[in-house]
């Protein structure tokens, strides 16, 4: 009898010390759910991390237009089409001309002009340099933006066509010099023409392919401005 009240009186401690040990854990982590929900911004750790890290020009707008023209002209997974046309820009980035150039003045140091000849769109040596150089800058960014364009003298629809030539002389002379089979999934190519986001002649203080010659606002749209972006989309 002794013994059956003793084994019982074990079995009910038992339970009681379980039952007790699992409202400990649980108040320990409701405790610890509280204490991560009231701890101060300023107080919680810092190390930034480098897939996280964005500049300061990556503002809500500036992202916005990026990713909407990007995604638009063929670096989304899965589209067929490879780049974007003056209308297409214009329609997906829905802001005028200046708004679209003023977007990218803090990428004026980050990134590169290559001048063409009029009417040409092979790259020279120095524009091959210059792109060589900042395509190796990529410090951890996703994409690489080339926006060709074509000076004011000749037809809208010939300077379309020849800024088209312009951006796929970039993106040809990027593929041998990457060897990157993904290339297509980071560069985002546009081609304006002369129709859309013409640059002033005060672009021609930006680091560009020909720093020695003569720069105008012809020469300064007979052009591909170059940069990678250091934003997360």
């Amino acid at each position: 009898m002794n013994a059956r009240w003793i084994a019982a009186g074990a079995g009910i401690v038992t339970c009681l010390l379980l039952v007790l040990g699992l409202t400990l854990v649980v108040h320990s982590s409701v405790a610890s759910a509280g204490e991560r929900l009231v701890t101060p911004e300023a107080e919680r750790p810092k190390v930034a991390i480098a897939a996280d890290a964005e500049e300061k020009y990556c503002t809500q707008r500036f992202k916005q237009v990026l990713e909407r023209v990007l995604h638009s002209c063929g670096l989304a997974t899965g589209e067929d089409r490879r780049g974007c046309k003056p209308t297409d820009v214009k329609t997906f980035a829905s802001i005028n001309d200046e708004d679209f150039n003023e977007l990218f003045h803090p990428l004026e140091k980050r990134g590169g002009v290559v001048l063409f000849d009029e009417g040409e769109d092979k790259l020279d040596d120095k524009a091959k340099k210059l792109l060589t150089e900042r395509w190796l800058d990529r410090k951890g960014a996703r994409y690489f933006f080339v926006v060709a364009r074509a000076s004011k003298t000749g037809t809208p629809a010939k300077n379309r066509a020849l800024s088209h030539r312009r951006a796929n002389s970039v993106m040809y002379f990027l593929k041998e010099l990457s060897k990157d089979p993904d290339i297509e999934k980071k560069v985002g190519l546009l081609w304006l023409g002369n129709e859309y986001a013409q640059l002033p002649p005060e672009y021609c203080s930006w680091p560009n392919s020909r720093p020695e010659k003569k720069c105008d606002d012809e020469a300064i749209n007979r052009s591909a401005f170059v940069s990678w972006v250091d934003c997360r989309l």
